[in-house]
Protein backbone atom coordinates (compact mmCIF):
# COMPACT_ATOMS: atom_id res chain seq x y z
CA UNK A 1 0.00 0.00 0.00
CA UNK A 2 1.22 3.65 -0.82
CA UNK A 3 2.17 5.71 1.89
CA UNK A 4 -0.06 8.31 3.24
CA UNK A 5 0.91 11.80 5.27
CA UNK A 6 -1.18 12.41 8.13
CA UNK A 7 -0.48 16.42 9.43
CA UNK A 8 -2.21 16.93 12.31
CA UNK A 9 -1.42 20.83 13.48
CA UNK A 10 -0.62 22.00 16.87
CA UNK A 11 -3.50 23.11 18.83
CA UNK A 12 -4.35 26.71 19.42
CA UNK A 13 -1.92 28.99 21.08
CA UNK A 14 -2.04 32.75 22.06
CA UNK A 15 -0.71 34.20 19.28
CA UNK A 16 -2.47 31.75 16.83
CA UNK A 17 -6.00 33.13 18.62
CA UNK A 18 -4.49 36.42 17.73
CA UNK A 19 -3.53 36.11 14.24
CA UNK A 20 0.21 36.93 14.99
CA UNK A 21 3.08 35.28 12.84
CA UNK A 22 4.46 32.51 14.96
CA UNK A 23 7.22 31.23 13.52
CA UNK A 24 10.17 30.15 15.91
CA UNK A 25 8.81 31.52 19.27
CA UNK A 26 8.21 28.90 21.47
CA UNK A 27 4.71 29.74 22.33
CA UNK A 28 2.73 27.13 24.41
CA UNK A 29 -0.66 25.93 24.07
CA UNK A 30 -3.70 27.32 25.74
CA UNK A 31 -5.98 25.25 27.36
CA UNK A 32 -8.64 25.48 24.26
CA UNK A 33 -5.27 23.75 22.64
CA UNK A 34 -4.60 21.03 25.10
CA UNK A 35 -8.47 20.07 25.18
CA UNK A 36 -7.68 20.34 20.97
CA UNK A 37 -4.69 18.09 21.34
CA UNK A 38 -6.56 15.26 23.36
CA UNK A 39 -9.07 15.30 21.09
CA UNK A 40 -7.60 14.93 17.92
CA UNK A 41 -5.49 11.97 19.96
CA UNK A 42 -9.41 10.52 20.28
CA UNK A 43 -9.54 10.91 16.21
CA UNK A 44 -6.63 9.33 16.15
CA UNK A 45 -7.00 6.40 18.32
CA UNK A 46 -10.32 5.74 16.73
CA UNK A 47 -11.16 4.18 13.87
CA UNK A 48 -10.39 3.70 11.42
CA UNK A 49 -6.95 5.01 12.35
CA UNK A 50 -6.85 3.15 15.95
CA UNK A 51 -3.32 4.27 17.19
CA UNK A 52 -1.75 3.90 13.47
CA UNK A 53 0.28 1.60 15.02
CA UNK A 54 2.74 0.70 12.81
CA UNK A 55 3.41 4.60 11.22
CA UNK A 56 6.55 6.09 11.61
CA UNK A 57 5.76 9.95 14.25
CA UNK A 58 7.83 12.78 13.61
CA UNK A 59 6.93 16.40 14.98
CA UNK A 60 8.71 19.80 14.94
CA UNK A 61 10.66 20.43 17.86
CA UNK A 62 8.90 23.32 18.80
CA UNK A 63 6.98 23.44 22.18
CA UNK A 64 3.34 24.03 21.03
CA UNK A 65 3.86 21.14 18.69
CA UNK A 66 5.53 18.73 20.87
CA UNK A 67 2.91 19.19 23.34
CA UNK A 68 0.39 18.50 20.60
CA UNK A 69 1.47 15.19 19.86
CA UNK A 70 1.88 14.18 23.08
CA UNK A 71 -1.64 15.13 24.49
CA UNK A 72 -1.95 13.26 21.45
CA UNK A 73 -0.71 10.16 22.76
CA UNK A 74 2.11 9.53 19.81
CA UNK A 75 4.93 11.62 22.06
CA UNK A 76 7.06 8.52 23.19
CA UNK A 77 6.78 7.44 19.56
CA UNK A 78 8.13 10.73 17.96
CA UNK A 79 11.30 11.77 16.67
CA UNK A 80 11.97 16.10 16.30
CA UNK A 81 12.58 17.23 13.16
CA UNK A 82 13.57 20.52 12.07
CA UNK A 83 12.66 19.88 8.89
CA UNK A 84 8.94 20.54 10.25
CA UNK A 85 9.59 24.01 12.08
CA UNK A 86 7.65 26.40 10.77
CA UNK A 87 8.06 28.73 8.49
CA UNK A 88 10.71 31.34 9.56
CA UNK A 89 9.41 35.12 9.52
CA UNK A 90 12.04 36.57 10.04
CA UNK A 91 11.47 40.52 10.18
CA UNK A 92 7.81 39.85 10.62
CA UNK A 93 7.78 37.47 13.62
CA UNK A 94 5.06 38.14 16.34
CA UNK A 95 3.13 40.48 13.36
CA UNK A 96 -0.47 39.69 12.24
CA UNK A 97 -1.27 40.30 8.43
CA UNK A 98 -2.40 43.82 8.95
CA UNK A 99 0.43 44.70 11.09
CA UNK A 100 2.53 43.87 7.87
CA UNK A 101 0.61 45.56 5.46
CA UNK A 102 0.62 48.52 6.96
CA UNK A 103 4.42 48.41 6.44
CA UNK A 104 4.75 46.36 3.42
CA UNK A 105 1.19 46.79 1.13
CA UNK A 106 0.52 43.98 -1.04
CA UNK A 107 2.91 41.31 0.81
CA UNK A 108 1.95 38.15 0.39
CA UNK A 109 4.27 35.34 1.97
CA UNK A 110 3.51 33.04 -0.57
CA UNK A 111 5.15 35.15 -2.77
CA UNK A 112 7.67 37.33 -1.73
CA UNK A 113 8.33 35.94 1.88
CA UNK A 114 10.12 37.60 4.58
CA UNK A 115 13.16 40.04 5.35
CA UNK A 116 15.54 37.71 7.71
CA UNK A 117 13.45 35.13 7.42
CA UNK A 118 12.84 32.07 4.37
CA UNK A 119 11.77 32.43 1.10
CA UNK A 120 8.60 29.99 -0.35
CA UNK A 121 11.19 27.96 -2.02
CA UNK A 122 13.49 27.43 1.09
CA UNK A 123 10.51 26.29 3.12
CA UNK A 124 9.30 23.96 -0.06
CA UNK A 125 12.81 22.48 -0.03
CA UNK A 126 11.99 21.08 3.55
CA UNK A 127 8.61 20.49 2.31
CA UNK A 128 10.05 18.27 0.08
CA UNK A 129 12.05 16.95 2.29
CA UNK A 130 9.79 15.43 4.47
CA UNK A 131 7.60 14.14 1.50
CA UNK A 132 10.79 12.02 0.08
CA UNK A 133 11.01 10.56 3.79
CA UNK A 134 7.27 9.90 3.47
CA UNK A 135 7.53 7.71 0.30
CA UNK A 136 10.60 6.03 1.60
CA UNK A 137 8.77 3.27 3.62
CA UNK A 138 5.93 1.39 2.68
CA UNK A 139 3.47 2.22 5.08
CA UNK A 140 1.16 5.73 6.53
CA UNK A 141 3.41 8.32 8.53
CA UNK A 142 2.10 11.15 11.20
CA UNK A 143 3.77 14.27 11.62
CA UNK A 144 2.50 17.07 13.84
CA UNK A 145 3.21 20.86 12.83
CA UNK A 146 2.31 23.78 11.96
CA UNK A 147 -0.04 25.79 9.80
CA UNK A 148 2.25 27.58 6.78
CA UNK A 149 4.92 24.13 6.59
CA UNK A 150 1.54 21.85 6.47
CA UNK A 151 0.25 24.09 3.88
CA UNK A 152 3.36 23.53 2.08
CA UNK A 153 3.60 20.09 2.38
CA UNK A 154 0.24 19.99 0.80
CA UNK A 155 1.11 21.72 -1.94
CA UNK A 156 4.71 20.28 -2.91
CA UNK A 157 3.04 16.26 -1.96
CA UNK A 158 0.31 17.42 -4.97
CA UNK A 159 3.61 18.85 -6.90
CA UNK A 160 2.35 21.90 -7.15
CA UNK A 161 4.66 25.62 -6.20
CA UNK A 162 4.39 26.40 -2.83
CA UNK A 163 1.97 29.51 -3.96
CA UNK A 164 -0.77 27.01 -4.50
CA UNK A 165 -0.62 27.02 -0.30
CA UNK A 166 -1.91 30.38 0.17
CA UNK A 167 -5.29 28.74 -1.34
CA UNK A 168 -5.71 26.14 1.93
CA UNK A 169 -6.71 26.66 4.82
CA UNK A 170 -5.83 25.06 8.12
CA UNK A 171 -7.41 25.07 11.51
CA UNK A 172 -5.80 24.23 15.28
CA UNK A 173 -5.72 21.02 16.01
CA UNK A 174 -7.08 19.95 12.81
CA UNK A 175 -6.08 16.61 11.03
CA UNK A 176 -5.81 16.01 6.74
CA UNK A 177 -4.96 13.14 4.89
CA UNK A 178 -2.48 13.25 1.63
CA UNK A 179 -2.94 9.90 -0.22
CA UNK A 180 -3.20 8.99 -3.59
CA UNK A 181 -5.78 8.49 -6.28
CA UNK A 182 -4.98 6.18 -9.68
CA UNK A 183 -1.74 6.70 -8.94
CA UNK A 184 -1.15 10.24 -8.64
CA UNK A 185 -0.61 12.05 -5.50
CA UNK A 186 -4.16 13.44 -4.31
CA UNK A 187 -5.91 15.09 -0.84
CA UNK A 188 -7.63 12.40 0.86
CA UNK A 189 -9.28 14.86 3.52
CA UNK A 190 -8.32 18.64 4.31
CA UNK A 191 -8.42 20.88 7.80
CA UNK A 192 -11.10 17.85 9.49
CA UNK A 193 -11.89 19.68 12.54
CA UNK A 194 -14.92 17.52 12.92
CA UNK A 195 -13.63 15.71 16.64
CA UNK A 196 -13.31 19.38 18.05
CA UNK A 197 -17.46 19.43 18.17
CA UNK A 198 -18.33 16.28 18.51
Amino acid sequence: MAPRILLARHGQTQWSLSGKHTGRTDIPLLEEGVVGAKLLGNRLHGAPFDGLPDARVRTSPLVRARETCALAGFGDRAEDWDALMEWDYGDYEGMTPQEIQDVRPGWLIWRDGVPGGESPEQVAERADEVIDWARSGDGDVLVFAHGHILRSLASRWLGLPPAFGARLRLSPASLSVLSWAYGEPAVESWNETGHLTA
